[in-house]
């Protein structure tokens, strides 16, 4: 019997950062620029997140310039 593939989508996004907006979970981003921020999700929808930070300015952050997203 063939291995399968592991699906392109889980569809579990939503789920996930939901999850960090409930527990205020505090997250680094690394963008693909290489640039990285730490603070929390408080919102996000289909094509940014917000992420406030307690060392600058909160950001709007778009989903395709996120590299990844590390909880601490």
């Amino acid at each position: 019997m063939p291995k399968s593939k592991a699906p392109a989508q889980t569809f579990e996004e939503p789920n996930y950062l939901a999850r960090l907006v409930e527990e205020a979970v505090t997250v680094r981003l690394r963008l693909v620029s290489g640039e990285e921020y730490t603070g929390t999700v408080e919102y996000w929808d289909v094509e940014f997140l917000r992420l406030t930070r307690q060392d600058g300015p909160n950001l709007f952050v778009f989903k395709h310039d996120i590299r990844y997203i590390a909880e601490l």
